[in-house]
């Protein structure tokens, strides 16, 4: 069991750095294939998009088949699949096309571990095991800054994106032969995720999970890149630098999490805590938009820190959950984190081109995304007040 572990946690770094690593991409896929901040915002959001779509089937296999197949078949043919489409990419279109592939193929990996904790551990347990797998492996996240920005310039972007199909091919297959489902004891009850949908006491955490996470993810995985270099003509390596540090601050948030819920014993108020840090950050960058590197550094990097509590909210979100729903319940609150930060990419688009039609200096477009984030934060602060806080 902790082999198949080990072996999803190296499979979710590779859907951390997937998710993210269009950032450090922007200036080189601008030069090839004339792709603009727009379209990668696009191709981002429909890697949202479909991973989020996708919770709602990765749920039901997990509750029927168990961890092992739903992550081999889907993991294997959907994102090494998308990584081989990208590296031969010649146009936008392209790039959407892997992004989408890619975004399906690493819809199950976090959800699987999640579900084998649930299953496997105690309740107690759940959130500071979640936070370790999420923080191991949101190394990916650091990979595709620094290091991408690297192997791009070493390597080329089309060599990188087939070692990365290689790589995420032969990780596939070794899942088979580690990752064991669970021993569950066999029940006669039965329910979809209507019956989750049915429960009022979970529509305001659903809805701050569906913002939280999108400041960071959205921040990170494209648009620190445009900022940093319209703002500050900062080149590759300095925006894999700085990206790199934002990705740091998101992996603390991660491991901090569960430590922060059995310090204070509470999880509503340490997840209240990291949110409104998260939201003072963006009105900062609001009114603070060309602060300079290392101040813009530092509130992306509380940006990043306070919107990585997301196994918080999956362990509070669980409690109220029956034990016979928990793959359909975890992937339930997966759909609205990620599926918020595919929303999220679709309406920042727009608002960066609007923004560069009335800019009066390069910080315009990047302060009015910094302002739609925080008022979105602020709103879902205010309904998950009214969630009751739980330990199980």
């Amino acid at each position: 069991m902790k082999l198949g572990i080990a072996f999803l946690i190296l499979a979710y770094g590779l859907s951390q750095f997937y998710r993210a690593f269009l950032a450090v991409l922007s200036p080189v896929l601008a030069e090839d294939i004339g792709a603009q901040p727009d379209d990668l915002a696009f191709a981002s959001g429909i890697w949202f998009l479909t991973f989020a779509a996708m919770q709602i089937i990765v749920g039901a296999c997990l509750d029927r088949f168990g961890p092992k197949l739903t992550t081999v078949l889907i993991f294997g043919f959907g994102a090494a699949g998308g990584a081989l489409v990208f590296a031969q990419a010649t146009t936008t279109t392209h790039i959407t096309l892997a992004m989408a592939m890619i975004g399906i193929g690493c819809s199950p990996i976090l959800m699987a571990g999640y579900y084998i904790f649930a299953k496997t551990y105690s309740a107690a347990m759940f959130a500071t095991l979640a936070g370790v797998m999420l923080g191991l492996g949101s190394l990916g996240n650091l990979a595709s800054a620094a290091p991408m920005a690297w192997a791009v310039t070493t390597f080329g972007w089309r060599e990188t994106m087939l070692g990365l199909a290689a790589l995420t091919a032969l990780i596939a297959i070794i899942l088979l032969f580690v990752v064991k489902n669970p021993v569950t004891a066999p029940s006669t009850e039965r329910g979809s995720v209507l019956d989750l949908l049915k429960m009022p006491q979970l529509w305001p955490l659903y809805i701050l999970v569906f913002i939280n996470y999108a400041p960071a993810a959205g921040l990170r995985g494209l648009w620190a890149g445009p900022y940093l270099q319209d703002v500050y003509s900062a080149d590759v390596a300095t925006i894999g630098t700085i990206t790199l540090v934002m990705g740091g601050a998101m992996i603390l948030g991660n491991f901090a999490c569960g430590r922060l819920e059995q310090a204070f014993q509470t999880r509503k108020w340490v997840i209240v805590g990291g949110t409104g840090a998260s939201m003072i950050a963006l009105w900062l960058m609001v009114v603070w938009p060309m602060a300079g590197l290392v101040q813009s550094t530092i509130l992306l990097s509380v940006i990043g820190f306070g919107g990585s509590f997301f196994p918080l909210l999956v362990a509070h979100g669980k409690s109220f959950m029956p034990a016979h729903l928990t793959g359909r319940g975890i992937t339930l609150i997966n759909l609205f984190g990620i599926g918020g930060v595919g929303v999220a990419q679709f309406a920042t688009a727009p608002l960066h081109r609007y923004g560069q039609e009335i800019a009066t200096s390069p910080s315009t477009p990047y302060a009015l995304i910094f302002a739609l984030f925080g008022i979105t934060t602020l709103c879902g602060l205010i309904a998950y007040l009214r969630v009751q806080d739980r330990l199980d």
